[in-house]
């Protein structure tokens, strides 16, 4: 009878946690997973991103050389950006990574230079965090990035553009769907991406900076319930 007893009560307390949850995730599944639009290839897509760039003055981004940020105060980036190399430190690892041949890469625990597999999976790690925590900071600028599709998508009775990455990233692929203010400046995206378990999910692009070099960049995100920081950013020419 005791045995019992602890049974419907473990069993109890199992509904009571994950029950919530799954509801939870059913709602949100049903109200925000939706397909990739279908858009327009053409000259207003490519005027509706031109506009982006220009809100954003892609020139000074262009010319700024160096990057430095920190995500989400868990990873620091050292962009050098005119010789496409970027140091990655987290936790007691350290990566100099060599964005266009990542052989040449450097990897350290703790300081110390690590050579072999280890070598090779702190890279690929380094590579991916790289990817992700770039985008979060640059997205608007890589809508001409080789391999980018860009279409015209009405929502709202308002312009949107779809940007689908053919490749390159880490999943290759991935499209998202940017809206605007008034003056042009995105202000949010939704994201079709192997890395998320749905599809259409929203986040907002706001706290922009001006930097040093003039270049823009969004300080803060938010995705569904759950935001998070780009702080420390410094750019140089």
């Amino acid at each position: 009878m005791q045995l019992k007893k602890t049974i419907k009560i473990i069993a109890g307390v199992v509904v009571f946690f994950t029950l919530p949850t799954l509801l939870f995730i059913g709602y949100i599944y049903f109200k925000y997973n939706e397909d990739v639009p279908v858009g327009i290839q053409d000259e207003a897509a490519d005027a509706l991103a031109d506009k982006m760039l220009d809100v954003l003055n892609f020139e000074a981004y262009k010319k700024t050389e160096y990057i430095e940020w920190t995500y989400q105060n868990k990873r620091r980036y050292e962009w050098d950006k005119a010789n496409n190399l970027c140091t990655v430190r987290w936790k007691e690892y350290k990566v100099d990574l060599h964005l266009g041949f990542p052989e040449r890469s450097k990897a350290y625990v703790h300081s110390f230079n690590i050579i072999g597999k280890q070598r090779d999976q702190l890279v690929n790690t380094a590579i991916n965090y790289f990817n992700n925590d770039s985008f979060w900071l640059v997205a608007p600028y890589k809508v001409y990035d080789d391999g980018v599709k860009r279409s015209l998508v009405k929502r709202d009775g308002k312009d949107a553009l779809l940007v689908t990455y053919t490749q390159g990233g880490t999943t290759p692929g991935d499209s998202y769907l940017w809206s605007f203010d008034a003056s042009g400046k995105p202000v949010k995206f939704k994201m079709w991406t192997d890395l998320l378990p749905m599809d259409g999910l929203e986040a907002s692009w706001s706290d922009w900076t001006t930097t040093t070099t003039g270049a823009q960049l969004p300080t803060f995100h938010k995705v569904l319930f759950f935001g998070f920081e780009i702080n420390h950013i410094k750019t140089t020419r």
